[in-house]
């Protein structure tokens, strides 16, 4: 009877502890000619983005900044040191950073030292396909277990091959809300006329 009664209850206690998927996720783009680092803003309530890049391409250094606001329907790229705007529309539905619903569980790991208190992180790895306008995509994401922090994300179409995604210093919450606006001088920025819609990923 006490053996029946520890196997019920080691049963109840794996069953329990099965990772969830979870919701709401910086970008480093890394192939043989590029490396970028990015300032990743996010805001899912009010559907804005705010990406800021450095990074190299053929040896020569760029800057990226662009401000997605999908309510508005527009993207601004942004020029801080010429005080220029760049405003085009942006015809894509918002995606929150989230594991889909059809994600598939490939494994649950502990980063660093599970021996003591405060020496590792439950993470979560998660993978599957997207449908996208044009083909499918592949992807690998993993968070937090608790919180769900990400951690790393690989993601792959036919078109840009794999773009690997590390994230660090993350912040939960805007330290600058302001960031997620237009700054001032894009006040008087005309709607430019694209041939190619605006989406995140053909940022890149």
């Amino acid at each position: 009877m006490r053996v029946l009664i520890l196997l019920v209850c080691l049963s109840a206690g794996c069953l329990a502890q099965r990772p969830q998927k979870c919701s709401k996720y910086n970008t480093t783009d890394i192939d043989e000619k590029l490396m970028a680092y990015a300032r990743y803003s996010y805001d899912a309530l009010g559907k804005r983005i705010h990406l800021r890049e450095i990074g190299s391409y053929n040896n020569k250094t760029f800057r990226f900044d662009v401000l997605l606001l999908y309510r508005q329907g527009v993207m601004y790229k942004i020029n801080y040191r010429n005080r220029t705007c760049c405003k085009k529309p942006l015809s894509v539905d918002f995606h929150p950073l989230e594991i889909p619903q059809n994600a598939s569980l490939l494994g649950q790991v502990v980063l660093g030292s599970s021996s003591g208190p405060g020496q590792g992180v439950l993470v979560n790895t998660w993978a599957g396909e997207l449908q996208m306008k044009k083909g499918k995509a592949k992807y690998m994401s993993t968070v937090t277990e608790f919180g769900c922090v990400p951690v790393s994300t690989l993601f792959h179409t036919d078109r840009s091959g794999w773009v690997v995604t590390s994230f660090f210093n993350n912040v939960i919450g805007l330290v600058d809300p302001g960031q997620l606006n237009p700054p001032f001088f894009c006040k008087d920025a005309q709607l430019e006329e694209d041939e190619d819609p605006v989406t995140f990923f053909n940022l890149f």
